[in-house]
């Protein structure tokens, strides 16, 4: 029987959060979600190997952000958040987002486009740690300014790293081919002396034209960028196009991943506890006048 886990402390026994007065929790991470359509209506989902990685890889509580678009209050949200995990999904993002042409045969997700492309602007501009996956890799590119091939397998040169769908759902997410760890940057600080990583594929879509502001940290043997940081971040802002998330305790690569990102939201808990007392969630409002 699977132990239950201990979100105020990691696998070693190490506290992830203080434990005070009642401001005090576990870092509380944001999931992105999708709409997809239910026999009546839409409704929001996201992964449970999402969820559960967070809980698992990072030590912090999961809470999923719905796509809301213009209705969800975007600062009042990342008020209450310590991070925020972009997910992958089978829908691509509307190339009307970077000037390409449309593809109505493409799977689509407009709702969640409305919502993640300004939230990650906002979350990198409040400083929120952010970590991007397969197609919050995409999203970040997208919301900064960047493009993407909407069929990668389509360009010269260019190998398909789709999954092959009549594998079992388990070998979909094997590892399929090396990346290169360029030196220098965000991923390689993180890895040390690793300078190639074996990583599994299941994205159609790709970066075209890298964000301004956006730092290639990772590419594949041909030539697609498989990992990105934000330059000048005031927090944690990596992005990978593979899926770290799979069976995220038992690969080296992914638990470290998982664990820096925990480690940045837990130091964003930390600031945001000590300033409990000044109202830390309501930081933008007026204080509330005594009677």
């Amino acid at each position: 029987m699977e132990r239950a886990i201990d979100l105020s402390a990691g696998e070693s026994g190490a506290p992830l959060a203080s434990l005070e007065d009642e401001c005090s929790s576990a870092p509380l991470v944001g999931v992105s979600a999708c709409v997809k359509q239910g026999e009546h209506t839409p409704f929001h989902a996201a992964l449970d190997r999402y969820v559960e990685a967070v809980v698992r890889g990072s030590g912090a509580v999961p809470v999923i952000v719905p796509a809301l678009g213009p209705l969800l209050d975007m600062d009042a949200l990342l008020d209450r958040l310590d991070g925020l995990l972009l997910t992958g999904s089978p829908s691509n993002i509307c190339p009307s987002h970077y000037g390409g042409e449309p593809r109505p045969d493409d799977p689509a997700d407009p709702r969640r486009d409305a919502t993640t492309l300004p939230l990650v602007r906002r979350a990198l501009a409040r400083g929120v740690p952010l970590f991007a996956i397969c197609r919050g890799l995409q999203e970040l590119n997208v919301a900064l300014g960047g493009s993407l091939h909407p069929r990668l397998h389509e360009v010269p040169g260019r190998a398909d790293h789709r999954s092959d769908k009549s594998l079992p759902y388990a070998e979909r997410y094997a590892p399929r081919h090396v990346v290169r760890v360029l030196p220098g940057g965000r991923l390689s600080s993180l890895l040390g002396s690793t300078e190639t990583i074996f990583v599994n594929s299941l994205h159609g879509q790709g970066i075209d034209r890298l964000a301004p502001g956006l730092r290639m940290e990772a590419v594949a043997e041909d030539g697609t960028i498989e990992a990105v940081s934000v330059e000048g971040a005031p927090g944690f802002a990596l992005g990978v196009q593979w899926h770290p998330e799979w069976r995220v305790t038992e690969d080296p690569v992914s638990r470290c991943l998982f664990a820096a990102f925990g480690a940045a939201a837990r130091a964003r808990a930390s600031a945001r506890l000590r300033g409990c007392s000044r109202g830390p969630f309501f930081s933008r409002r007026e204080p509330v006048p005594r009677l």
